[in-house]
């Protein structure tokens, strides 16, 4: 099969294009035949070497990286009761560890996959993986959102933030969506009550007495964070890196605060996305569509950091 392989950390340069064997699976395992991979930021920090999970996959030989997937069901192990050959189903494969996804064909636990809901393509489908269970989980693990809560939302138009702001309205909560200008129509459209550009606008001055900040700015954004939040809020931060400074910041005011969230892979919350996609609820937004022998674009496109919504790969 073909498959990018990761031969040395850096630029985009590193990712080979390669024939490899094709997976076997285990016994609690199916094989997907890959038609969708999305990309996510975290994808290019290991492949530079600047996330801590790089560490862990230097081990692997080869390497193949990505998590994000939506394909077909070619093969079950049997000990799999809940999929049948031909099933369409996505989900965020192995995170935190060797997802393999940049493969025409790769070997997923059967417990970390739901069935692809008719209504979407295989293209929303992997969109709708790392980035939307970051925010769910945001939501409902590391922190409680409740209706009528009032949430920020940081880089809004992004991956994560365009999902949080559909899930948190899903909720019942009131959003406030912090984005460019640029943005501000996209945010709104997908249901935030508010914006602020933050380019132009000092959102500690501006508001005060929120319930759940979702933070993903890092630096000196953080503790701005905690000063609108009210006491015994919660703030969720999903870069690392956070000081001693700032968890006392936190403290001052009791906060409920998870200083660097890790994503992971999880059957009931992907198949929670699911139901939201197949309700309409979530829609996930593809900013562009890259072919697998594009690889290298898609990277440098998501480098740019000013992507909006998602990119995907096709196969």
């Amino acid at each position: 099969m073909k498959a990018i392989v990761l031969e040395n950390f850096g630029g985009v340069e590193n990712l080979i294009y390669k024939n490899i064997e094709t997976p076997t699976i285990k016994e609690d395992e199916v094989l997907i035949k890959v038609k969708a991979i999305s990309i996510n930021p975290v994808d290019i920090k290991v492949r530079n070497r600047q996330a801590p999970l790089a560490e862990d996959l230097k081990i692997y030989s080869p390497l193949i990286l990505g998590w994000d997937i939506s394909g077909e069901v070619i093969k079950i192990g049997n000990k799999v009761t809940n999929f049948k050959l031909g099933n369409e189903v996505f989900g965020m494969i192995n995170f935190v560890g060797h997802g393999k996804a940049y493969a025409e064909y790769v070997a997923a636990p059967a417990n970390q996959l739901a069935l692809k809901p008719k209504n979407i393509t295989h293209v929303e489908a992997a969109a709708s993986c790392l980035a939307a269970l970051t925010a769910w989980q945001a939501f409902h693990h590391y922190g409680k959102l409740r209706p009528k809560d009032k949430v920020l939302i940081h880089a809004a138009a992004g991956g994560v933030g365009h999902f949080a702001i559909q899930i948190a309205k899903y909720i019942g909560v009131y959003v406030i969506a912090s984005s460019s200008a640029n943005n501000r129509d996209f945010v709104l459209h997908l249901g935030a009550d508010e914006h602020i550009d933050y380019k132009t606008a000092s959102f500690e001055k501006l508001l005060h007495d929120i319930d759940f900040v979702l933070e993903s700015i890092g630096g000196e954004n953080f503790q701005k964070s905690v000063s609108v939040l009210k006491h015994f809020g919660s703030i969720v931060t999903l870069p690392s890196g956070h000081t001693k400074d700032d968890e006392l910041k936190a403290e001052e005011k009791n906060l409920h605060a998870c200083y660097f969230m890790s994503v992971f892979s999880n059957k009931h919350d992907i198949e929670s996305i699911a139901n939201l996609l197949e309700q309409n609820i979530l829609k996930p937004h593809i900013s562009k569509v890259f072919d697998f022998d594009e690889m290298h674009k898609a990277h440098l496109e998501i480098e740019t950091g000013r992507t909006v919504g998602k990119i995907v790969v096709q196969i």
